[in-house]
């Protein structure tokens, strides 16, 4: 079968990596990929969002097969014009990733349903928002509504804060249209847990949970990223709770999803928070969280493409699907000012120098003869496997030490907060 991978970054490494070890795929492509995804499969220089371009090239490249992982082309509907082609296509339609591309509509869903969620309120004007945080007070939480590359969110610890951040998404455009409408929440306290699940629409089945480190400095200090680490699976998530969390949030989620007409069929991403009160939602994706698929994987089990394509059939229900014991984890290393301002083409050396048993997943790189520079804000996921946390954070960590790029930054302390 010829594949193509729409995407570009560290989730879509580790996706094609797990593709390419199975036997069903023959050719492998990535749309646009990145300097680590171009060893192991073409590049093809198409951005992920030109619709139309894709849809062209799959068909005059006679793809049998398209995986659609970031937000963007899936908020765009991307799946339904593959499919509309005749292209079988891996990703929610335009209709069901509306849980990701609209926080609105995806609190309004889990309120209708009885799903445990924040107490929210939306607005779509600067005045109301404004006056809401002032009577509710801090800790409170401000959203931007649609896609902001996972930095769409701030946790206010005050009133001058959460107002600062109304002001800069709906009144300074930071993240365009995406922040024109906000959600204002209450703040949960207690310990965040990402499970990601297969879903045909019908059968959901969770993955090995994991923990992703949002904060860009360490002790969850700074401003949110699109993820500075994972570790999978997430050592406070017991089989009780994910009993709890399947019942009360995972399946009312696709029955409610179902009941709108809007059947979800490929990755659906549960952010959730463990409160002392149980489980509650904080974010819906609808797409591979990143860096949580770097960590989780690698601790997969079964052919990948053989999920793929029993979710797209309506099959899931017949796929068994197995785990490595073990843990995994994904360190994050990052241009320096990333989430803010930072450079690109800084040279990268030391990728040869990994310890065995360490994977480096590019996220933000290019490749000119052979020598790797950085191309974005987050660069590298290096990734390792253990019998145990510690083992795998060991052997991250020595990766981490064995890379050099200037004014690299990462945290310390993945894993350990």
């Amino acid at each position: 079968m010829k594949v193509l991978v729409i995407g570009g970054g560290g989730r879509e490494h580790a996706i094609c990596r797990k593709l390419r070890q199975s036997p069903h795929v023959t050719e492998l492509l990535c749309a646009p990929g990145n300097g680590g995804i171009s060893e192991i499969a073409e590049c093809v220089p198409i951005a992920a969002a030109d619709i139309e371009k894709i849809v062209e090239f799959a068909k005059s490249a006679l793809v049998d097969f398209v995986v659609v992982a970031p937000d963007d082309p899936l908020a765009l509907g991307l799946v339904d014009e593959l499919e509309s082609a005749g292209i079988p296509a891996f990703g929610p339609r335009k209709n069901a990733a509306i849980i990701e591309s609209s926080k609105i509509f995806s609190k309004n869903l889990m309120k209708k349903y009885g799903i445990p969620t924040a107490d929210f309120q939306s607005f779509t004007e600067i005045a109301p928002a404004i006056d809401f945080i002032r009577a509710k007070g801090a800790p409170i939480v401000v959203k931007a509504d649609g896609l902001a590359l996972g930095k769409g969110v701030v946790v206010a610890q005050t009133e001058e804060e959460a107002v600062s951040a109304v002001r800069e998404m709906m009144e300074d455009g930071r993240f365009g249209k995406a922040g024109a409408s906000v959600v204002i929440e209450e703040c949960l306290s207690g310990t965040e847990v990402t499970v990601l699940a297969f879903c045909d629409g019908k059968t959901v089945v969770p993955m090995v949970s994991s923990k992703d480190h949002k904060r860009v400095f360490d002790g969850d200090k700074g401003p949110n990223t699109g993820g500075m680490g994972a570790i999978a699976p997430a050592p406070l998530y017991t089989p009780e709770l994910a009993e709890i969390c399947t019942e009360r949030i995972f399946k009312p989620t696709i029955d409610a999803l179902n009941s709108e007409g809007r059947p979800f069929s490929g990755v659906i991403y549960f952010g959730l928070m463990l409160t002392a009160k149980g489980p509650y939602v904080i974010e819906y994706n609808a797409r591979f969280g990143d860096p949580e698929a770097q960590a989780v994987l690698e601790l997969l089990d079964t052919d990948l493409f053989e999920i793929f394509r029993a979710v797209r059939e309506g099959k899931l229900a017949d796929t068994q699907i197995k785990w490595k014991s073990g843990s995994a984890a994904c360190v994050v290393m990052a241009s320096g000012g990333y989430p803010g301002d930072y450079v690109k083409g800084k040279p990268i050396s030391g990728l040869d120098n990994v310890p065995d048993g360490v994977f480096v997943f590019h996220a933000g790189t290019k490749s000119d003869n052979g020598q790797y520079t950085t191309n974005g804000g987050r660069v590298l996921g290096v990734t390792a496997t253990g019998a145990m946390l510690d083992d795998a954070l060991t052997l991250a960590y020595a990766g981490v030490d064995a890379i050099n790029f200037e004014n690299a930054h990462f945290r310390r302390d993945i894993g350990r907060t």
